[in-house]
């Protein structure tokens, strides 16, 4: 074998070796960017709540509008749902998913208005009639910024009744904003 041709072979062992370097590096780079991704992801903060309004009683008619405070707790996960104001405030920016559900008799009209900051965003309504259940209920996913607030209000004149298993509120974050 001459000389040329151990030159060419050893260059050609050294560019072998050379790309598994740089093939192992770029592989070891990757697998540590998926780490930190899982990482992330686990971290993440987990939002989730669902409250009930409890006492087995009429709730209104009031002479003015009144922000509704469920004190029947099933989760309130994160704690971003407070049982002393009634208000869920978005402990980081995201897509969340909100529902609200009402049990009423018939005897007063029904109006529950589901506001984001002061904007009523969605309400329930039903008519006063002879019958004693009226049902409601409405959802919506909304984009939330750190701190906005979100709220259900009973609207003057109209009543719930207070069913921790019927007049109902949950949320949870259904994706973070990266």
């Amino acid at each position: 074998m001459n000389l040329s041709s151990s030159f060419l072979i050893l260059l050609f062992c050294g560019l072998v070796v050379a790309q598994d370097t740089i093939e192992t590096n770029a592989m070891t780079e990757k697998l540590n960017s998926l780490e930190v991704k899982m990482l992330n992801i686990g971290s993440r903060n987990t939002v989730i709540f669902s409250v009930g309004i409890g006492g087995n009683s009429p709730f209104g008619p009031f002479n003015t509008d009144v922000t509704m405070i469920y004190d029947h707790t099933f989760v309130n996960i994160g704690n971003a749902y407070s049982p002393v104001t009634g208000v869920f405030t978005a402990p980081v920016s995201g897509v969340y998913f909100f529902t609200i559900f009402s049990l009423s008799g018939g005897e007063h009209a029904i109006r529950l208005l589901f506001y984001k900051n002061n904007e009523v965003i969605l309400h329930i309504h039903d008519h006063r009639s002879d019958d004693t259940a009226d049902n409601g209920g409405n959802a919506a996913f909304l984009q939330l910024q750190q701190g906005d607030t979100v709220y259900v209000r009973l609207k003057e004149g109209t009543h719930v009744y207070k069913s921790r298993t019927g007049t109902t509120f949950s949320g949870f974050l259904v994706k973070q904003n990266s």
